[in-house]
């Protein structure tokens, strides 16, 4: 890890009275670090506070989001491994070495939050019904979907930057694409510090409908059967239900049964296709991508 340059992305909107402790904590533990604070529009002296303590500061025109500034983060640090934090102060400097610690054995780690760090019972819910169902989508065991602090190596970062979108599902979007891959993850437990500036701009409806369908794409686009397949089931038992149903009372096979059976063997058909394609789609990107000798070097270094 001693020879890998560590940069450290923080996304900062109107944090202008605590971004530059931020900074000047990471930059006192961490001297070699490369600090980047991606201005996101804001309209207070957040850019002037993180330049004054030490950081390379980026600047958005105006508020585009928080995924968007972590892309744009991610495009302009210059390190081999990439830490993202919160600039809000709930994530300590001190956690970084945590997160390093397990790299680069593995191709991310990500703090998990306890039950009690969650911002209300509503949100812990709803996380928690996140976490399962994410997890049944990358059969692996994900016990913070929704959690931004955390540190990957800089190719799998720029691997998935064109899936990120710009919002606060960022971490959603990158967590499923590196498990769905075949990539691997850690999970440490980190305790998070309450915000010393603003609130939470994540609302539960709104945010928690658009978790949702990240999943649902995330999980077509990579393993679209862990999708179509119990929709066809689901559809198959109906069919089946409603037959028996029609049978036993009126002694008939109804139009409904018709449907859907029909249905359930359409979504199973389109599952094999949808599969089919995903496969395809990976081999030639394999198989289209040659390895360039700086791009070895540099992969043999990460592993070193």
């Amino acid at each position: 890890m001693s020879n890998l340059k560590i940069s450290v992305i923080i996304p900062a909107y109107n944090e202008g009275d605590i971004i530059g402790d931020i900074v000047s904590g990471i930059k006192v533990m961490y001297p070699d670090f490369e600090v980047v604070v991606i201005n996101d529009g804001s309209t207070d002296d957040t850019a002037g506070a993180a330049e004054k303590a030490g950081a390379t500061v980026y600047n958005h025109p105006y508020n585009i989001g928080n995924g968007a500034a972590i892309k744009s983060g991610i495009r302009v640090a210059t390190g081999d491994i990439l830490v993202f934090m919160d600039g809000d102060g709930q994530h300590s400097p001190e956690d970084i070495a945590k997160l390093l610690h397990y790299l680069p054995e593995y191709d991310m780690v990500v703090s998990a939050r306890s039950l009690g760090d969650q911002a209300s019972l509503g949100r812990a819910f709803g996380n928690k019904i996140y976490n399962w169902f994410a997890s049944y989508v990358a059969k692996f065991a994900i016990k913070d979907l929704t959690s931004g602090f955390r540190a990957v190596k800089a190719k799998v970062a720029r691997d998935f930057l064109y899936l990120l979108p710009n919002t606060y599902s960022y971490p959603t979007t990158l967590t499923l694409g590196v498990l769905r891959t075949g990539l691997s993850l850690k999970y440490i437990p980190i305790k998070i510090h309450e915000r010393k500036t603003g609130k939470s701009n994540i609302k539960m409806l709104g945010d928690g409908v658009r978790f949702f369908m990240i999943i649902i794409r995330i999980c077509t686009l990579y393993s679209p059967m862990r999708v179509f397949l119990p929709v066809s089931f689901a559809m198959f038992l109906l069919g089946l239900a409603n037959y028996l149903y029609t049978f036993i009372t009126r002694s008939r096979f109804t139009n409904m049964s018709v449907f859907l059976f029909v249905a359930a063997i359409i979504v199973f058909m389109m599952s094999l296709i949808s599969e089919q394609i995903c496969q395809m789609r990976f081999e030639r990107r394999g198989a289209d991508r040659p390895i360039l000798k700086t791009e070895s070097r540099d992969t043999h270094r990460l592993e070193s």
